[in-house]
């Protein structure tokens, strides 16, 4: 199999994201790289799945953690048509991807009203100056299930 450059990575994701605005979907999509090669794709499906979560960069980790049998994707890269949102953003994070590569950086999709700087402002605010309302109850209770799994010896650390 011939090697890839990164800019044949994403120009795949860019055709991807182009025949999802031609079906209907949003303008988004993402490939997961491992060694040179497409281990997953995505696209965006918010409204065909009426899911605000399956954006194309939580779509294609999906698809990868489902395909490697493993929620850590550290030896894997994502190419995205856009910058993630704080969603994607912190997806990317939990997964341990270690390169993100993307076309249109967020001022870019916020000119086209996928505008996320508002939960970037919000991420930032105190929880009681939150545009959501924060209330915490049954700390004492909930904090149980964390000294369980802090006892248990074979747990998994994410």
């Amino acid at each position: 199999m011939e090697n890839r450059t990164n800019e044949e990575f994403m120009r795949m994701a860019i055709r991807m994201s182009v025949e999802n605005v031609e079906r209907g979907g949003g303008p988004f999509a993402a490939l997961i790289v491992r060694d040179g090669e497409v281990v997953s794709t995505g696209i965006n499906s918010v409204a065909e799945e009426n899911d605000p979560t399956a954006h194309a960069e939580i779509n294609a980790i999906r698809a990868a953690t489902q395909k490697f049998q493993r929620f850590k994707l550290n030896d894997c890269v994502l190419f995205t048509t856009c910058e993630p949102c704080p969603m994607c953003l912190g997806a990317v994070y939990w997964a341990g991807i270690s390169q993100i590569y993307y076309g249109n950086s967020r001022e870019d999709a916020g000119k086209y009203g996928f505008d996320d700087s508002h939960i970037y402002q919000q991420i930032d605010m105190a929880l009681d100056k939150r545009q959501v309302r924060f209330t915490r109850i049954l700390g004492k209770e909930a904090i149980e299930a964390f000294n369980y799994w802090d006892q248990k010896s074979d747990k998994i650390q994410y």
